[in-house]
């Protein structure tokens, strides 16, 4: 993914989330899982985050995102799931008392996704030192 940007910064800050409907019972099937995968769309793009790729799976939802640094993973995650049960309970009331109004269970699980290791970062560093100890030394 290529770097975005906020004012004054660019960024690659991507993410594998993965959540689950309350009890983990394999309820997202037909309809209900179109509507949970474009409910989760409006309200990733109401917050600002950008989704790469994602599945509604009948037990889970798997997503790869890329999130503003300036947002907490944990505060947008927790507005995601909050804002789609809303959403959801709305165009199906039932669930909301079958789910005690909670569509999702508590937690998630979360990694950062990366295209490069420790390794390379380390080098990248001290390539980037040696090359400005050269540069200032040619200037001269």
């Amino acid at each position: 993914m290529d770097n975005q940007s906020l004012a004054h910064s660019r960024y690659n800050c991507t993410y594998h989330i993965v959540f689950i409907p309350k009890y983990r019972r394999k309820v997202m099937f037909g309809q209900l899982r179109k509507d949970v995968g474009e409910t989760i769309g409006k309200v990733c793009k109401m917050e600002g985050v950008t989704i790469l790729k994602a599945a509604t799976l009948p037990d889970h939802v798997h997503m790869y995102v890329s999130i503003p640094p300036k947002e907490s993973v944990a505060k947008m995650v927790g507005r995601i799931k909050g804002k789609s049960a809303l959403m959801l309970f709305d165009k199906y009331p039932q669930y909301r008392e079958r789910y005690d109004r909670h569509f999702w269970a508590r937690g998630y699980y979360c990694e950062t996704v990366g295209n490069v290791n420790e390794e390379t970062i380390k080098k990248y560093i001290a390539e980037q030192y040696e090359r400005d100890r050269l540069e200032g030394d040619l200037k001269k």
